[in-house]
């Protein structure tokens, strides 16, 4: 079986690399990489894991992903036939190690501290969507130019957080491989019976040791994590499709009872999964 390794590289000489995904999916197991990831989604949904955080991507999302910020995105190919995406990569110290102190680009300090936790932007998407098309038949001067237009939209527009948690130590290639079997195990098998001595015995670690070392490296139990994947499944459902009921949805889920799905929802979401669907009806 091919080892697929926890750090992606990138081209050495590279300061800043522009990179098109296009296939039936992205890549979508949990990894990580010193530069910033800047990211425009074209075509394609899914789960969004970074860092602690489930969230979901679609079409016209833009992603920023810190450096060694842990990720992946898990494709729904049920939805769309191709996942189609557009990214800068580069670390701060691309351009010189002081490049982004100078009084020129001070004012993208701003950037940088959202992007250690990832984010999701929230305004002016259409206008940096339009820089991002640019790209692909830019020279390597243009693409520079561009970036630093999107730096300073990213720097002041409306945005989501996509992580609440950073571990402050990078990942050894080791942990990141235990890491990501963790993660697959559990987005493949989710909505069944997940138990205990099942994940930690993907992560080849007694009980006790594996929950101490999710918690710490996640700031959340590994239950509450599920918990949460489930959850954000069950709202990508809700948003969708309108024949489920709200007991299919919660049994697609991964969900044993109706009362404990809707206590789980209200509590993640602060609405009732019935509130919920009604108000984005």
């Amino acid at each position: 079986m091919k080892v697929l390794p926890f750090k992606i590289p990138k081209p050495e000489h590279d300061a800043l690399v522009y990179q098109e995904d296009i296939g039936l999916s992205f890549y979508d197991q949990l990894h990580q990489h010193e530069e910033i990831q800047l990211s425009y989604i074209i075509e394609g949904e899914g789960k969004l894991i970074v860092g602690d955080t489930i969230n979901f991507y679609k079409p016209n999302d833009i992603l920023v992903i810190g450096s060694y910020l842990p990720h992946l995105l898990k494709s729904d190919t049920s939805a769309y036939k191709t996942s189609q995406m557009l990214s800068l990569f580069f670390t701060k110290d691309s351009f010189g190690e002081k490049f982004f102190e100078l009084e020129e680009t001070k004012s993208l300090q701003a950037f940088f501290m959202r992007a250690t936790h990832g984010f999701k932007v929230n305004s002016e998407k259409e206008e940096m969507a339009n820089l991002f098309l640019k790209l692909r038949l830019s020279e390597k001067l243009d693409q520079f130019l561009i970036l630093l237009e999107l730096l300073k939209m990213t720097s002041t527009c409306d945005y989501k957080s996509l992580s609440s948690f950073v571990y402050d130590k990078q990942y050894t290639d080791h942990e990141g491989n235990r890491m990501r079997n963790i993660f697959e195990f559990t987005m493949s098998h989710f909505n069944t019976n997940i138990t205990l001595e099942a994940v930690s015995e993907k992560a080849n670690m007694t009980k006790n040791a594996f929950c101490k070392y999710f918690k710490k490296r996640t700031n959340k139990t590994y239950f509450q994590f599920l918990t949460e994947l489930r959850v954000e499944h069950a709202t990508k459902l809700l948003l969708s499709n309108n024949k489920f009921t709200i007991a299919e949805i919660a049994y697609e889920s991964g969900f044993k009872n109706i009362s404990n799905f809707n206590r789980q929802f209200k509590e993640i979401k602060k609405n009732t999964p019935s509130e919920f669907r009604k108000e984005r009806a």
